[in-house]
Formats: C-alpha cells, sequence, structure tokens
C-alpha cells in the first residue's frame, strides 16, 4: 500500500525543524521528474529555480509571470511528499502590498519557504535600497503570519549575486531583513570560507542558507563547521543536465555521431523510478 502523502502543515513543520540544528542540502528540480528522483535519493526537502524553471520552457532565468511561478510551485509541491522552497524573486509586485498578497499566493501553492531578494530587475540599478527592502520583508512576515501556516521567510542579499561584492553592506542587509522577520538568511554568491563565516556571525541565532552552484573544494562536513544550515544549489542541476544534453546533440548535429548515448540511463531504469508512485 503506498504511503500517505503528508499534508501541507506536516512538511511544513518538518522543514522548519530540518533548520534547527546540522546542515542538509537543499537541492534545486526543475519539474516533477526531477524532484521526484530527488525525493527517491533521500533528500528531505527541495527548493525551486527560477532559472531551471524557467529553462524547461525555453524561457530565459527571470522572465516567469508570477502565474507561472506558482504554477511550477505547485507541481513539486504535488510531485513529492516533501516540503518546498519557493523561489520567489523579489515578490513580483511593485510595492509592499502586492509583495503581500503574492506571498499568500505562493503558500497557498503549497510553499514551505519562501526566499525574498532585494534585486530590482534593473541592471542599471540592481539593488533596492535597505529601506525599501526591509519594507517589503515586513510585509511578507505579515502575510505568513496572517496565513496562520509555519511557513519560513528567506530573507536574501544579492549584492555578490549582483556584482556587487560588498560583504560589508551585504551583513547590514541580513541583519536588517533578520530584524523585519526573515527566519533565515541568505548571500548568494559568497565563496570564501570568510565570507561566509562572516554571513553566519551576522546571522546571530538564524539559520544560514549557502549557495553552491559550481565546482567547490568545500565539502558538506566543511560547510557545517562553519555553521551554515542548509546547503542549496539553484540552477546547478539543471545546467548540469542541460551540459549533458548540449554536448550529445551537438555531437550529432555536427559530427553525425551517436557515441554520447554510452552514458545515458536506461528507459527500465527511468519507468521504474517513475511507475514506482
Amino acid at each position: 500500500m503506498k504511503a500517505a502523502t503528508p499534508d501541507l502543515a506536516t512538511r511544513r513543520r518538518a522543514f522548519r525543524k530540518l533548520h534547527e540544528t546540522g546542515c542538509f542540502v537543499l537541492p534545486n528540480p526543475w519539474d516533477a521528474g526531477s524532484a521526484r528522483y530527488l525525493e527517491r535519493l533521500g533528500f528531505q526537502a527541495l527548493a525551486t529555480t527560477s532559472s531551471g524553471g524557467a529553462w524547461a520552457h525555453g524561457r530565459a532565468d527571470g522572465s516567469f509571470t508570477l502565474e507561472e511561478t506558482l504554477g511550477y510551485v505547485r507541481d513539486i509541491a504535488e510531485a513529492t511528499g516533501l516540503p518546498v522552497n519557493a523561489d520567489f524573486e523579489s515578490g513580483y509586485a511593485k510595492d509592499p502590498e502586492g509583495v503581500a498578497r503574492n506571498v499568500r499566493l505562493a503558500i497557498d501553492a503549497g510553499a514551505a519557504g519562501i526566499s525574498i531578494e532585494d534585486s530590482t530587475g534593473d541592471p542599471a540599478d540592481p539593488l533596492r535600497d535597505i529601506a525599501s527592502a526591509v519594507a517589503r520583508m515586513k510585509a511578507a512576515r505579515r502575510a505568513i503570519d496572517e496565513s496562520g501556516t509555519e511557513t519560513l521567510l528567506i530573507g536574501r542579499a544579492e549584492n555578490f549575486f549582483l556584482g556587487k561584492p560588498d560583504l560589508e553592506d551585504t551583513l547590514k542587509r541580513l541583519r536588517a531583513y533578520s530584524d523585519a522577520g526573515a527566519d533565515v538568511l541568505y548571500a548568494p554568491g559568497i565563496k570564501t570560507p570568510e565570507q561566509i563565516s562572516a554571513v553566519v556571525k551576522a546571522a546571530g541565532s538564524k539559520p544560514v542558507n549557502l549557495l553552491v552552484g559550481s565546482a567547490t573544494q568545500l565539502t558538506l562536513p566543511e560547510i557545517e563547521a562553519l555553521g551554515v544550515r542548509r546547503v542549496s544549489v539553484g540552477g546547478a542541476l539543471a545546467r548540469v543536465a542541460w551540459g549533458g544534453f548540449m554536448r550529445v546533440a551537438r555531437q550529432i548535429a555536427e559530427e553525425g555521431r551517436f557515441d554520447g548515448f554510452a552514458g545515458a540511463a536506461s528507459g527500465a531504469e527511468l519507468n521504474s523510478i517513475f511507475g514506482a508512485r
């Protein structure tokens, strides 16, 4: 008999518990199939990836609409019994009231955690000022509290990700987002042990998410020793999948070769994985 799928309240409670001690990996599936495979490997929670989700639909990162993002979150939440953290960009709204409204929609879509960035989407002025970013974080916090759920709020300082590697400003932003009600703090793009340690110290008792989106010499035990509570990979798994597909497709198109299929998963294995639910 198939085990019952945990309800959203149970998943949210489990997700919150994961952040209390130790360090866990929060991988980022780009569709229902990759989500189910990650669940099969034993991961305890998942996160959406705006880039991976967009590429799966033939789109560039950042081009998803609110409705498309909500559909993506819903698809991943329905594909497995795991908690799902939503990559919710900057909240898909111009003002705090809109952020609050959209956060409620993400909760309804099944999110166990919601990440809010301080990016603007404007290459000429990519970072919001701290005051406006804090106002949006407070609106998201209020929406979660009013929902009566245990959904986590993740505050993201995008400095390093947007090519503005100002560590002091990053730490100032993270402290402000913590004070505004963020449960988890996240500065994508930091890489060195010194940067990671500084963020962990600034976070105080709040858990820190570390993005590992490229090859690194740091191992999970070493990352945990630095005080990080969770590790996500963003679009990296999607890029690995795309890398293999593109390499073999180019061989066929440009060289007429088919030997790239040698490392492919078997249809029997895939049918076994996806027929087991």
